[in-house]
């Protein structure tokens, strides 16, 4: 069942945020206004590593969310600027909030988080050939960088120490993707 926008009108509109209202027809004939949130794309970078002990790690970063008042590890990730591909973003978010400059990178998941009211769309990236490149160049976006042993990461998701919608499916994905990938 389709259901067709007739016409799309703004409401309010940002660079980061556009909010739209739709004339919506729905699949039994009613039509509706319906408020819609458009997002830029965001893309993501699970880095992987091998620590000392021949486990696998993943580089994720401290930080507090203001607008939920939390903190939480996260994946590095941010927006994909206009005419950017998404693996060319997460390769430049990963270097600018954690200094690791990934070599190779491959699509680990894609994922739609609300699909129902937004359009944001989260690509996530695995790379397990990041190579340090120096200090982070964004200074606003954690505390603190730590390579986390995938065996913690159930914990700290029951924990809720990891909260965030893009990485809480990235960490899953990458768990469900560790006995395929290369190493």
């Amino acid at each position: 069942m389709r259901w067709t926008v007739h016409t799309e009108r703004e409401i309010h509109d940002t660079p980061w945020v556009r909010l739209r209202s739709l004339d919506v027809e729905q699949p039994d004939g009613t039509r509706t206004d319906y408020h819609v949130v458009r997002l830029r794309d965001v893309a993501v970078t699970a880095a992987v590593d091998e620590g000392a002990d021949g486990g696998r790690r993943v580089l994720m970063m401290w930080r507090h969310r203001f607008v939920t008042d939390t903190w939480a590890w996260e994946l590095p990730m941010g927006l994909v600027e206009d005419g950017e591909e998404p693996a060319r973003a997460a390769a430049r978010e990963l270097e600018e909030e954690t200094g690791w400059r990934p070599g190779t990178l491959r699509e680990l998941v894609y994922a739609e988080p609300a699909a129902g009211i937004t359009d944001a769309r989260h690509f996530v990236f695995r790379t397990d050939d990041a190579a340090r490149a120096g200090d982070p160049t964004e200074r606003n976006e954690s505390d603190r960088l730590e390579w986390i042993p995938l065996s913690r990461i159930g914990g700290m998701i029951a924990r809720r120490e990891i909260v965030s919608s893009a990485t809480l499916v990235g960490v899953m994905a990458l768990l469900l993707d560790v006995g395929t990938a290369a190493g």
